[in-house]
């Protein structure tokens, strides 16, 4: 975090706005492409956000008549894995700070019949609206970036969190190849903005996208900083090269 004349600043992407001014344009991102979100993840990935999302549900193993909360569960992927998984006895939360991605998860929620045991939070991941002790299980898909004090967002989620419970951070992470790290930059820099350009009309959401993953920490980063929050015994698990990693951490 950096000072300047009037207040704290923090990085959009590859610029330094103010704090207060990068929640509004994370929320403008997401309001604009929340109705593509999900057409935009299988053209920018080929699919493989399907995949990653599935082992991040394996890693968690919600079981049955657990209490989850999906944090900033956007379209709502992971709180439908969740749903099944906990079954009747269990209860999900589908939390976001945007409301329009929050009003596309509730009604994918509801298309694929899935309403008894969910409910629906409008809420900032620094500011979770609910008691301590609260969940057996915390998940957070590719939402972590975009928040502007991710260490904040961590230990609201330790303070939520039941002793024994666990937290799931799913999100872009590092190349483990250099090689690999090159290709992958130019393919984000040069094809993804495009494709926003063409599918979702909005190009610039989809370059801050692309900024916001160079600006996230690395695989050893993160690790450090869930451990900072308070959880402990956190480990990792590398996909597609190390594009993405789910780290899991427990409150013991």
């Amino acid at each position: 975090m950096n000072k300047k004349k009037g207040g704290a600043t923090t990085h959009f992407g590859y610029r330094e706005v103010d704090e207060a001014e990068k929640t509004q344009l994370v929320g403008e991102v997401f309001s604009s492409v929340a109705s593509r979100y999900d057409l935009m993840n299988d053209l920018m990935s080929g699919g493989l956000h399907r995949a990653w999302k599935a082992f991040a549900m394996e890693i968690a193993a919600a079981r049955p008549g657990e209490r989850a909360l999906d944090l900033a569960g956007g379209t709502g992927d992971l709180t439908c894995a969740l749903a099944r998984r906990v079954g009747a006895r269990g209860h999900v939360i589908l939390s976001d700070i945007n409301g329009a991605m929050l009003k596309v998860g509730r009604d994918r929620l509801t298309d694929r019949g899935i309403t008894d045991n969910v409910t629906q939070v409008q809420a900032d991941a620094e500011r979770l609206p609910f008691p301590d002790n609260t969940f057996d299980l915390v998940t957070i898909g590719f939402g972590l970036r975009n928040v502007t004090h991710k260490d904040q967002a961590l230990r609201a989620i330790f303070r939520t969190l039941r002793p024994g419970g666990r937290c799931i951070v799913l999100e872009f992470s590092k190349p483990r190849s250099a090689l690999f790290g090159r290709l992958y930059d130019a393919y984000s820099f040069r094809i993804v903005p495009k494709i926003g350009r063409f599918v979702a009309k909005d190009e610039g959401s989809y370059q801050y996208l692309v900024e916001s993953i160079r600006k996230h920490p690395d695989q050893e980063g993160l690790k450090t900083l869930m451990e900072g929050a308070g959880l402990e015994r956190v480990g990792y698990w590398n996909m597609t090269g190390g594009i993405v990693a789910v780290h899991r951490g427990y409150k013991l």
